[in-house]
């Protein structure tokens, strides 16, 4: 088989000689070569897991933790209206915080946590009239 070599800028062709079947073997794709995969069905991604245990009335109404970590701080309070992604508040994890923000305009009914607690996936952290 010849195959053509670039090598710093230079081409080359050079005869090598195949002892093995042609199957696809994982190793280094160069610059400029692509990989061909056999395309997968599509997967969903699933649900995040709602370890918190919370059971609430409307679902709609709360907002819950999308990881486990730390409350860094608080920027809501309870009685305050809100918009669509206004600061509740911080979460951090791993070093890092993340915001998390109002996902419906209203009204606080109630903070869940307190800064300094830590929180599991799914658990509700802030509800709202």
């Amino acid at each position: 088989m010849k195959l053509k070599i670039n090598v710093d800028g230079k081409l080359y062709e050079v005869d090598v000689e195949v002892s093995e079947p042609d199957q696809p073997q994982p190793g280094y794709y160069g610059p400029g070569i692509h990989a061909r995969v056999p395309a997968a069905a599509p997967v969903a991604a699933p649900p995040l897991p709602q370890t918190g245990g919370e059971k609430v009335a409307d679902e709609s109404k709360v907002c819950r933790s999308p990881f486990a970590g730390t409350v860094s701080s608080i920027s809501a309070q309870a009685g305050q209206s809100i918009q669509v992604n206004d600061t509740l508040l911080v979460l951090e994890a791993m070093k890092m915080e993340t915001v998390i923000t109002a996902p419906i305009a209203g009204k606080v009914a109630k903070i869940n946590v307190s800064a300094g607690d830590a929180v599991q996936q799914g658990q509700v952290l802030v509800e709202f009239e």
